[in-house]
């Protein structure tokens, strides 16, 4: 990570156990920038983020936990400045919480593992969902659909040898 910081035992791809730190616990876990979105519900630049734009197909992963969030699938264009989808990987992958500061009323997306702020979800999505998950960037892990192939394979041929 940027500024040295490990991402942690608590950080999988896999372990859906709920994630409950202190505030104390997460500052010295996350990169300044990571637990300013995910415990200070801030928000990246539009247009600034290293995902916003990205087209590559893999895995969206909560970058606090490793919850995986999101799929390349799902991803669409949008004109807002931030990687948007029209649904999250799956029921469990994300939660939801009311937003009524600044004074608008939205509906915050929450990691469902970690509770990690992620962004916003609207109304004015593409088809199927009619939804737009606006999501910031810095909170988002990423792993290219070849990696994650490879890494299976790996994985698949280390048990093999165990059997």
């Amino acid at each position: 990570m940027e500024d040295g910081k490990k991402k942690g035992d608590i950080y999988s791809h896999t372990d859906a156990t709920k994630v409950n730190l202190t505030d104390e616990q997460w500052r010295e876990l996350l990169p300044q920038e990571v637990y300013n979105i995910a415990r200070e519900k801030g928000t990246e630049w539009a247009f600034t983020g290293k995902y916003w734009s990205s087209k590559e197909s893999g895995t969206y992963y909560c970058a606090a936990c490793g919850n995986p969030l999101f799929v390349s699938d799902a991803k669409f264009e949008s004109t807002c400045g931030w990687p948007s989808f029209f649904q999250p990987l799956n029921k469990t992958s994300v939660i939801y919480a009311p937003d009524n500061t600044h004074g608008m009323h939205r509906t915050e997306v929450l990691c469902g593992r970690c509770q990690s702020h992620l962004g916003h979800v609207f109304d004015d999505g593409p088809p199927p969902t009619g939804l737009r998950y606006c999501i910031n960037s810095v909170i988002l892990d990423f792993e290219k659909a070849q990696e994650a192939n490879e890494r299976y394979e790996q994985n698949k041929a280390s048990n093999n040898e165990l059997e």
